[in-house]
């Protein structure tokens, strides 16, 4: 089976996790603030806060700018449900909005059209690894006076206007799960400018306490306070040093990514009835995932009859993602329904996720465009 995506573990990646599995510190050690300051490299941000996973980092950002019952924050309807599901956790009220049909990229005239009186912030998803109109977006959120969040989990490593993502909103959400363009196995960091959202999240990743268990050792204290109500939401020093060893290959795996999606954008120039999702000016894409529409009127095929073919192949495609507001949780808690965003519906009936990793060969590719071209052709 060739996967729709996959980590990739070399030598020294192993040999970083062996050294500190010898060392003294498995958690709350150096190796997580060293991994903070890595990224901060990367990103440009002044601050960041490494946490367990994806899930854990947007519920942090929602808890830093103080999300409570009443609040509203818009959402796009294309997504994974943990961008929504932060706001519950929080307990307030994911306001979904619907995407731009070509990118499937929060449409920012959307956005301002929710707007209300509640309304918080606004989560902007960097889809597929694509960044948003965040120029806009921006605009939107000083006017209406919001927190502006990016979900950029799918990003890393993605440029929009010169700038890299990290940099680009308030919070910048980040996801470290295998299939990501770096992994800790599990983990998740949130970078910002902001010093009070960093060092809010870095109590509420800790239980609410105000110290961890390596700045008690330091000041050679053992008092500690919580103030809040928070969560173990911590990463390990292993899991940080895999992330330190993989944001060095970054760079060229991001070029691989690109590559891989030159190819696929060639290749699929020929095939009617196959259109890959657009892509906006004056962005270098990071390509989480290559996505495919599938014409059913050209075809003459059915979406799932293509992904069950393919599949049968051994290509491991997928599709991302069942809109949000489409789950039962939300329709059944929140009065969602089919019409609330109609591209974002309309695309998830058409879409399917290609193979994208970097160490996706070009002969591997080559098998899975060909497969493709038979079952269409």
């Amino acid at each position: 089976m060739i996967p729709y995506g996959k980590q990739f573990i070399g030598d020294e990646d192993i040999q970083a996790v062996v050294e500190v599995l010898h060392s003294d510190w498995l958690t709350t050690g150096p190796k997580v603030e060293e991994f903070e300051k890595a990224i901060t490299g990367y990103t440009g941000s002044q601050y960041a806060v490494a946490v367990s996973n994806g899930t854990a980092a947007l519920h942090c950002a929602m808890y830093a700018i103080g999300i409570k019952p009443g609040d509203e924050v818009i959402v796009p309807a294309m997504t994974f449900a943990a961008t929504a599901n932060c706001v519950v956790f929080q307990g307030g009220t994911p306001v979904f909005v619907d995407v731009l049909p070509d990118t499937l990229l929060i449409d920012p005239a959307e956005v301002e059209a929710k707007i209300s009186a509640r309304t918080k912030a606004v989560i902007a998803v960097d889809y597929a690894g694509q960044p948003c109109d965040y120029d806009s977006l921006r605009v939107i959120a000083d006017k209406h006076k919001l927190t502006l969040v990016a979900d950029a989990c799918h990003a890393l490593g993605a440029k929009y206007k010169e700038r890299p993502v990290g940099s680009l909103a308030d919070l910048n959400v980040f996801s470290f799960h295998p299939v990501k363009h770096i992994t800790t196995g599990e983990g998740g960091l949130i970078s910002t400018n902001n010093e009070s959202y960093a060092q809010r999240m870095r109590i509420f990743r800790s239980h609410g306490i105000t110290t961890d268990h390596r700045q008690r050792e330091v000041q050679g204290s053992w008092f500690y306070e919580m103030i809040d109500l928070g969560y173990n939401y911590r990463i390990t020093d292993f899991q940080c040093a895999l992330g330190i060893s993989q944001l060095r290959k970054l760079r060229k795996w991001i070029d691989r990514r690109q590559i891989i999606a030159h190819r696929y954008d060639e290749a699929f120039q020929k095939m009617a009835g196959i259109e890959p999702l657009g892509k906006i000016d004056h962005i270098s894409h990071a390509y989480h995932l290559y996505i495919i529409r599938i014409g059913e009127e050209v075809l003459k095929m059915k979406r799932q009859d293509i992904f069950t073919r393919l599949r049968g192949a051994g290509i491991g495609v997928n599709v991302h993602y069942i809109p949000v507001h489409l789950h039962p949780f939300y329709k059944n808690n929140f009065h969602t329904g089919l019409g609330l965003c109609p591209n974002a519906e309309a695309a998830h009936e058409q879409i399917i996720s290609m193979p994208m990793y970097p160490a996706l060969s070009n002969e591997e590719q080559d098998h899975v465009i060909d497969c493709l071209r038979k079952i269409v052709s």
